[in-house]
């Protein structure tokens, strides 16, 4: 099944060049020529070079080796594939880098370090206009504000600045339209969009704004022919729709609606291929399809369906010599092994790249089944659930629930090995898709925005009560889990109603939601406003988050069993906020089992903090740190549910 995995997913991490194939390894990028495959891959970037570390031997090394571990982020190559850039991150210190490579036709020398043209700090994006012109943004800190031109000449390199976003809270980034003609400069905040374009097809680059910056106006940007094709939430409700514009008079007052989708069906992201404008949207059953708008007549608009267990889509950016009329991505579920599909949008033809449209694996061994839970005031929640025996089946099963519920992003339900490991040694898995998150369009994670953010915890409850009435699992069997802003309505569900779960596992969590957001100093603390509040400013929203913040809220009782791993450098989640949480959590539960006579109390619950090092909010890239914290965590589990050690699997007969 490794190999399997590797083989798709180098599917969507190779770039096409005209002449080559390129494609990263451990050690660095590799190429191979297309007319000549019988040759070797050559070796393009060596990453030991550009660490600048000699090969050697002892401990010193291995410490050295720790230090400037890099790996690739991505990779750009420019028009005629004259220059490739690469970004790097060195894994331990979360530094960036983007190394500029001169290509040529023939093969390289091995190491030949004249290659290497120009070496670039901090660079967070980047993207080619022409084979001497790159365009980049530079990250400081946790915030990247500036474009640079970087002008590659016959004489060396001239830098100069662009553009430079001054309001604190607002992301800048460079991308491609994907035809390639046009150049975007996306500034976000987490209320307001303003896009500027550059026409890479004419001389002169000077970027335009598309619309000024206005309060809860989002859009997003492509091109077709002459005009520009926009993701916007100027819908029904402020949700979004498309509308276009001509590329001369691109401003609100041009814009005209192209396809709204119906009420329940969410807009999840855009892409324009060829003629058609493909839509990845979210049903009102909360199942995934694709929706092809023809730009010539939009109102022969069809909904393309997908296998009902998909619940991630990752697309593939095209290379230089890729067809611009066809879609290829990969759709998993977190069972279910990334799957390779292409579209041909132009006669609706979806293939698969295991032929019959499943995946490899039998995918009658699971069962995905999407259900709806009654929160408080009346709203139905979804909720996803994977199983391999029916519901009625499940009472003694371990329950695993993921939650998350924050900055408008949906729960990450992609592909993971150790889950689809649980569900074979008969886990159930539950995705409570709360308000919050972005599942159900804007309107999902306005509801749950600042006033609103106990409307988390209390859809986290109902779909676990929920779960319960159905024979799903009990509370004795089940245990949560969650990662940075997820665990806020996991804590305050610990707070409220400790009995509903027997275990929790937190992974980078945000715990000090008051502490963190009154701290000027942290990076993030501004555009965080946006949706926790302002406790400094305004008293009610002091008063809003000290009645959820599961820090401020802990009480001397019965809590469930924790592993907490929180990570010594991460800046968007300070360690202290977690060492302070666990502190008072260990104090709340010494005070409880103090004041209770032994013969009535319950076994004490463990509470771990795996403190690891490194600066990754996401957690460790290197494979074998990655195996290390999925086998701590799988044995917390099983050791607090009093589960059974898993039983090897057995090999199927073919």
């Amino acid at each position: 099944m490794l190999i399997l995995q590797l083989l798709l997913l180098f599917i969507l991490s190779k770039v096409s060049g005209h002449h080559h194939l390129y494609f990263t390894e451990e050690d660095g990028i590799y190429r191979m020529d297309k007319k000549q495959s019988h040759l070797e891959p050559e070796q393009v970037l060596n990453l030991r070079q550009i660490s600048g570390e000699l090969e050697k031997t002892g401990l010193e090394n291995n410490k050295r080796k720790q230090r400037f571990q890099w790996t690739v982020q991505r990779i750009r190559l420019s028009p005629r594939e004259r220059h490739l850039a690469a970004s790097l991150k060195c894994t331990h210190t979360e530094e960036l880098r983007c190394v500029v490579v001169r290509l040529e036709r023939r093969r390289f020398l091995p190491l030949d370090p004249q290659h290497v043209t120009l070496t670039l700090e901090k660079v967070f994006s980047f993207e080619w206009a022409t084979d001497e012109v790159l365009f980049y943004t530079t990250l400081e800190g946790l915030r990247s504000s500036a474009v640079f031109r970087l002008d590659l000449t016959s004489s060396g390199s001239r830098i100069t600045s662009v553009f430079e976003e001054m309001q604190p809270d607002v992301f800048v980034e460079v991308a491609l339209t994907r035809d390639r003609q046009i150049l975007t400069i996306n500034c976000n905040s987490r209320t307001s969009s303003e896009v500027l374009l550059s026409d890479i097809a004419t001389s002169n680059l000077e970027p335009f704004v598309v619309q000024p910056r206005q309060l809860n106006l989002l859009y997003y940007v492509e091109h077709w022919r002459s005009r520009l094709i926009i993701l916007a939430n100027t819908g029904l409700g402020q949700e979004y729709q498309v509308v276009q514009a001509p590329v001369s008079e691109p401003s609100m007052d041009s814009w005209v609606s192209l396809f709204a989708p119906e009420p329940g069906t969410t807009i999840k992201d855009m892409d324009v291929v060829g003629d058609h404008c493909v839509l990845f949207a979210r049903t009102p059953v909360s199942e995934l399809a694709l929706i092809v708008v023809p730009l010539i007549h939009p109102k022969n608009t069809y909904i393309v369906q997908l296998p009902s267990w998909a619940c991630a889509i990752k697309t593939n950016k095209p290379g230089l010599a890729d067809q611009q009329n066809m879609l290829e991505f990969l759709i998993s579920s977190p069972v279910h092994p990334p799957v390779p599909y292409c579209l041909h949008p132009e006669n609706g033809l979806l293939l698969s790249g295991t032929g019959d449209g499943s995946s490899p694996e039998n995918q009658a061994d699971y069962i995905t089944t999407r259900l709806e839970a009654c929160s408080q005031d009346g709203t139905f929640v979804p909720v996803t659930l994977f199983h391999t025996v029916p519901v009625e089946h499940l009472r003694q099963a371990p329950l695993l629930v993921h939650v998350y519920g924050a900055y408008g992003r949906d729960l990450n339900m992609e592909f993971y090995p150790e889950k689809k490991v649980m569900l074979e040694q008969g886990w159930a898995l539950a995705y409570c898709h709360v308000r919050g998150g972005g599942e159900r369009g804007l309107s999902w994670h306005r509801q749950a925005c600042v006033g609103g953010k106990q409307r988390g915890v209390e859809d986290l409850q109902a779909c676990l009560h929920h779960l319960f009435s159905l024979g799903v699992s009990s509370p004795s069997l089940t245990a949560l889990t969650a990662c940075s802003a997820g665990a806020v309505p996991v804590g305050a569900l610990c707070n409220r109603h400790p009995l509903l779960m027997r275990a929790v596992t937190l992974q980078a969590p945000f715990l000090d939601v008051l502490g963190t957001i009154e701290d000027h100093s942290l990076p993030l603390t501004l555009e965080d406003r946006d949706e926790w509040g302002d406790p400094v400013g305004n008293p009610e929203h002091r008063h809003i988050i000290t009645s959820y913040c599961p820090l401020h809220n802990i009480t001397p009782q019965h809590y469930p069993s924790m592993l907490l791993t929180a990570y010594s450098g991460d800046n968007v989640v300070p360690l202290a906020g977690v060492l302070k949480y666990t502190e008072q959590l260990k104090k709340a539960v010494h005070t409880h089992f103090s004041m209770k006579p032994k013969s009535e109390c319950k076994p004490a619950p463990n509470i771990a903090l795996n403190i690891q090092p490194g600066a990754n909010h996401l957690g460790p890239e290197d494979f074998e740190l990655m195996l290390e914290e999925e086998a701590l965590e799988l044995a917390f589990l099983y050791m607090e549910l009093g589960l059974d050690p898993p039983r090897p699997q057995r090999k199927r007969r073919r």
